[in-house]
């Protein structure tokens, strides 16, 4: 159902620990308006089985469904595909079967069928700007000047591709949620430290805006338009992906 001013989404990041979610509303002209962000930590207490366990954790969630979310009139859910690339199976079956488990609630309590995104088409979508070519190998250390011409020679654009491999992917793309809606509130610890927490709550507004443009765009893939390159000292290439072109710069300068 859409109000006046527009469609009101929920975007869902699950994990069995934390359930991230944002409430936003999304505007004729495609802005996305936060209303909501927050995240409902998972504590089962008392003794309980592992797939026991699950079950306990769900009513909490479908809690938060009932007496904070029913109240929207929400007609879209984005959920964030469960990562299935662990080697460990059991993990990879735990986080379908939860994952599946919200999914359920989410149709019985609000009465909407979810969506579902990839974390890697999430992240991709809603920042355009972190496809770029691979800049380091594993080791942190710099590819060579002829490797990268290669790499753009092939478009071989990556999400995080001009960060070294160990970067703090969760961090970097809550600054960048943060720059977009200045206006959230975080919650810190008693050191002021920003809580784990809040990664899965912008993981959640990351599912929407990735969502929103994927729905807008299609399933387009940035493309090198051009590139510059000086004596070996560094390359140029522009990007262009999303409605928009980004230019970026690696240098080889010792």
């Amino acid at each position: 159902m859409e109000t006046e001013n527009g469609k009101i989404v929920l975007g869902i990041d699950i994990s069995t620990k934390c359930i991230g979610s944002t409430i936003a509303m999304i505007e004729g002209d495609g802005n996305i308006k936060v209303l909501e962000v927050s995240h409902l930590k998972l504590r089962a207490h008392g003794k309980h089985g592992h797939d026991e366990e699950l079950f306990v954790k769900s009513e909490l969630f479908r809690e938060k469904l009932r007496t904070k979310y029913s109240k929207y009139y929400i007609s879209e859910v984005i959920i964030e595909e469960p990562l299935i690339m662990s080697n460990n199976s059991v993990t990879v079956a735990t986080l379908m079967r939860f994952n599946g488990m919200i999914s359920q609630l989410v149709k019985d309590v609000l009465g909407v069928i979810p969506k579902y995104i990839s974390s890697y088409d999430a992240r991709k979508y809603a920042f355009p700007s972190l496809m770029s070519v691979r800049k380091y190998n594993k080791h942190g250390e710099n590819y060579s000047y002829d490797k990268i011409l290669k790499s753009i020679s092939k478009n071989e654009l990556v999400l995080f591709g001009s960060y070294p491999f160990d970067c703090a992917k969760k961090y970097i793309l809550w600054n960048m949620v943060s720059d977009i809606f200045p206006d959230i509130k975080w919650e810190y610890d008693d050191k002021n430290e920003l809580k784990d927490e809040n990664f899965d709550a912008s993981d959640s507004l990351i599912c929407i805006m990735g969502y929103v443009n994927k729905c807008k765009y299609g399933n387009t893939e940035p493309e090198i338009i051009c590139c510059n390159s000086t004596d070996s000292e560094y390359i140029e290439y522009t990007v262009k992906f999303c409605g928009d072109t980004f230019t970026k710069r690696i240098s080889f300068e010792e």
